[in-house]
């Protein structure tokens, strides 16, 4: 009897053993991942959001400021420009790149050899953003060595604007690059999307009568919702933290029209050396995204569906 009791407590702790060599296990494997997190996403934040708060140009004594440095941001004309230039930026690139995305996604779902099309369309995802500046710079050039005003002089008398030189317009070309260097991955995206679609539910839209228009609208549009909204959500993103191309295609310093705030911020802390404005510009977009991101989930629950 004794015997049979002990059996039953081993076969019981058994479970037990076995959870916790898989909890050891699995601490084993998301150590490095929560180590480099730590270290390189959770520490500079916590740095960033205390220096937000000092006065410091990165070699003499930190200095207490409070708010000061928030109040002296939002105080400044140029920093209200980097939000209109931020906010310009965002509203052209996110609806017009998502658009023509969604029309080329569905173009391709119903063509043979599509997989061919998104390598090519893929293809700036994962080029160099530095080498499509570059390329995009000798196109949009003012000068006669510029690719497209030639073009648009020589074939159509067109006399084009500065692209990247004047402000009223450099907003405009950095969009065009932007929408087409991410083209492909929203492509992929909404194809992707798409093909979770069940034919029989177009099939049957079909056949009561429904034309391409109304299944597009009744539904494609509701039952890719999901997928539309994690891209909205991305772009936004993504427009607000645009540095590189612009950084590379134009040079902010001389166009006030492509300051952006990340771009403020990397003025602020690396040339100017005020890194405590320099991060209180880097929380505060940091915010702007916050919300931005909160307004987007709160209207998912009125436009987007999940159920098929």
């Amino acid at each position: 009897m004794a015997v049979l009791t002990r059996a039953r407590a081993h076969a019981a702790r058994a479970p037990e053993r076995v959870r916790n060599r898989d909890g050891l296990w699995a601490a084993f494997f998301l150590a490095p991942q929560v180590a480099a997190l730590t270290v390189f996403l959770v520490v500079p934040l916590g740095f960033a959001v205390v220096l937000a708060f000092m006065h410091w140009d990165g070699l003499g004594q930190k200095q207490w400021a409070g708010f000061s440095n928030f109040t002296a941001a939002l105080s400044d004309p140029e920093f209200g420009r980097a939000v209109w230039n931020t906010v310009k930026l965002a509203l052209l690139t996110v609806p017009v790149g998502l658009g023509l995305a969604l029309l080329i996604a569905i173009a391709l779902n119903s063509v043979r050899g599509s997989g061919f099309y998104r390598v090519l369309y893929f293809m700036p995802v994962v080029t160099s953003s530095v080498a499509v500046a570059l390329m995009w710079q000798v196109i949009l050039a003012g000068n006669e060595n510029g690719v497209l005003n030639t073009s648009l002089h020589r074939w159509f008398g067109i006399t084009a604007p500065d692209w990247l030189g004047d402000p009223g317009w450099v907003v405009v070309a950095i969009a065009v690059v932007t929408i087409w260097s991410s083209l492909g991955l929203n492509v992929v995206i909404f194809l992707a999307g798409l093909q979770t679609i069940p034919p029989q539910v177009v099939e049957a839209a079909r056949m009561d009568g429904a034309g391409p228009v109304r299944i597009f609208r009744s539904v494609t549009l509701p039952l890719l919702s999901p997928t539309i909204f994690f891209s909205t959500v991305v772009a936004v993103i993504s427009s607000f933290q645009a540095f590189d191309q612009i950084y590379v295609l134009v040079d902010p310093q001389d166009n006030e029209g492509a300051r952006t705030i990340v771009y403020l911020v990397y003025q602020l802390g690396f040339r100017d050396f005020q890194f405590g404005m320099s991060s209180a510009a880097a929380l505060i977009l940091l915010v702007l995204t916050l919300l931005v991101t909160l307004v987007q989930f709160a209207a998912q629950k009125r436009l987007v569906h999940y159920d098929s």
